[in-house]
C-alpha cells in the first residue's frame, strides 16, 4: 500500500486531495495546522496530524510520525490580495515564511528517504497568478513563483535518484478559504490610492464565469503522483487550463 504525505488538509485543494487519495485505497497522512477529527471521513488507512510549515520541529516530528512516505504534496499555503503599499513587511514574511520556505523545508525533510530507496514524488501546488503579471498579487505571486523555480532546479538534481517533481497550478478558486485567509491579512482594507483599480479587479472577476474547483486539483495532483509521463506544470481548473494554454500558446 502506497502512503501519501499532504499538507494543508483542513479544507479545500488539500481535503479534497485526502479524499481522492483514500477513495483509491492509498494510506493517507494528512495533516493541518490543528488537527481535526472531523475534517475527512474515518478509515485505517488515515492518519490526521498537526504541522505547522513555518516550525522545524513540527515538521520533524510528522515526517517521523508519517514513516516511508511514497508522495509529498505540498499544499500548504495562506493566500494574500492587496497593492504593495498596503502590505505590510510582516504579512510579506508570513506569506514567504508558509508559501515558500515551509515548501521548501517539508521538501527538505523528506528527499533523504526518497533518495535511498530511489523513488518518491514530490507534487508542489502554485498558482496560475504565476504565469501571467496580475493587479493586486504582487507578493502572493512572487511567493508561488518562487516555489516554481525551487521546483524545476530541484526536478534536475533529483533526478539522477529516479525521484519525480511536479507542479499543480490552480486557478481561482471561489469555492475554497483561499479569500477568507486572504481576507483574514487585509484588516487594514485597501490604500484609498488603489480603490478604483481594486473595483475594477473585483468587477472583472465576478464577470468570470471559468473557475477551479477542489476536485480539479485533486485530479491534477493524483495524476501528478501516479502518471511518470505527466508534464512538469500541470494547470487544474477549467480556467487555470485556459491561462496555462494562453500563455503557452504566445
Amino acid at each position: 500500500m502506497k502512503t501519501v504525505l499532504i499538507t494543508g488538509c483542513s479544507s479545500g485543494f488539500g481535503r479534497e486531495t485526502a479524499r481522492y487519495f483514500l477513495a483509491r485505497d492509498w494510506r493517507v497522512v494528512a495533516t493541518m495546522r490543528t488537527s481535526r477529527d472531523d475534517v475527512l471521513p474515518p478509515s485505517d488507512r488515515l492518519s490526521v496530524l498537526s504541522l505547522d510549515v513555518k516550525d522545524p520541529e513540527s515538521i520533524r516530528s510528522v515526517v517521523e510520525a508519517a514513516g516511508p512516505v511514497d508522495v509529498l504534496v505540498n499544499n500548504a499555503g495562506i493566500g494574500f490580495l492587496n497593492a504593495l503599499e498596503g502590505t505590510s513587511m510582516d504579512n510579506v514574511r508570513d506569506i514567504f515564511e508558509t508559501n515558500t520556505l515551509g515548501t521548501i523545508a517539508m521538501t527538505q525533510a523528506v528527499v533523504p528517504q526518497f533518495r535511498e530507496r530511489r523513488q518518491g514524488v514530490i507534487v508542489n501546488v502554485t498558482s496560475t497568478v504565476t504565469c501571467r503579471p496580475l493587479h493586486l498579487l504582487s507578493v502572493y505571486t512572487a511567493s508561488k513563483s518562487a516555489v516554481n523555480a525551487f521546483s524545476a532546479s530541484l526536478a534536475l538534481e533529483l533526478e539522477p535518484f529516479n525521484v519525480r517533481v511536479r507542479v499543480v497550478l490552480p486557478g481561482r478558486a471561489p469555492s475554497t478559504r483561499f479569500g477568507e485567509n486572504a481576507r483574514a491579512r487585509m484588516k487594514d482594507g485597501f490604500p484609498q490610492a488603489y480603490e478604483a483599480l481594486v473595483e475594477q479587479v473585483f468587477s472583472h472577476w465576478q464577470k468570470e464565469t471559468a473557475v477551479t474547483q477542489a476536485s480539479d486539483v485533486a485530479e491534477a495532483i493524483w495524476r501528478a503522483a501516479t502518471d511518470p509521463s505527466s508534464p512538469f506544470k500541470i494547470p487544474a481548473g477549467e480556467d487555470a487550463v485556459k491561462t496555462f494554454s494562453a500563455v503557452a500558446n504566445g
